[in-house]
């Protein structure tokens, strides 16, 4: 292979291997039941006008399964806090000390378990997309080279390679989809 067809395979399969990166951490964030920090990224609290990140705030812990507790930096943000966690429609209430917010996480409905699994699931097909566009590019490349008179066979071989690369990520979003509907789904 030639090396602007070794390149282009290389940078389509480093960015299949970021798309797999973040659809694991938006994994991380639906959970059925058992309390996590992350649970609260990408919550966004107002601070003197600017949006920040909860974990920029305030201190966040788990204490146990069943409870997240943030310790704010101020305690003038506690409302902010509550007000934020409101408003992103998590699927709890917090409950503001006046030191501290604890919010308790509920053991998920029968519904709510498969309220979570569809999230997760239009997740994985963000994802998918995501892989195929990563294709679609990398073949416009490939066609690119072909004009610019890099061999057919040669271009044929990165086709056949980036389809494999496609086929083998999308694999792994099934697998990991799979695990993370059975997790949900177990009480």
């Amino acid at each position: 292979m030639s090396e602007e067809t070794t390149k282009c395979l290389q940078t389509t399969k480093e960015g299949m291997n970021s798309v797999l990166t973040f659809f694991d951490k938006e994994l991380q964030k639906i959970r059925a039941g058992k309390a996590s920090p992350q649970m609260l990224e990408g919550l966004k609290v107002d601070y003197y006008g600017n949006p920040t990140p909860v974990e920029q705030v305030g201190n966040i812990s788990t204490p146990d399964a069943r409870q997240i507790v943030i310790q704010p930096w101020e305690r003038n943000m506690l409302p902010v806090i509550e007000k934020a966690i409101l408003a992103a429609n998590l699927g709890f209430t917090p409950q503001n000390s006046g030191e501290f917010i604890r919010i308790v996480v509920p053991t998920p409905t029968e519904e709510r378990r498969k309220e979570l699994v569809k999230k997760a699931k239009q997740e994985a097909e963000q994802a998918k997309v995501s892989i195929r566009n990563l294709r679609r590019t990398a073949n416009d490349i490939g066609k690119k080279l072909k004009d610019s008179g890099t061999p057919e066979d040669e271009v044929k071989k990165l086709e056949t390679d980036i389809q494999k690369a496609t086929d083998e990520f999308i694999g792994k979003i099934d697998k990991m989809i799979e695990a993370k509907e059975k997790e949900i789904m177990t009480i």
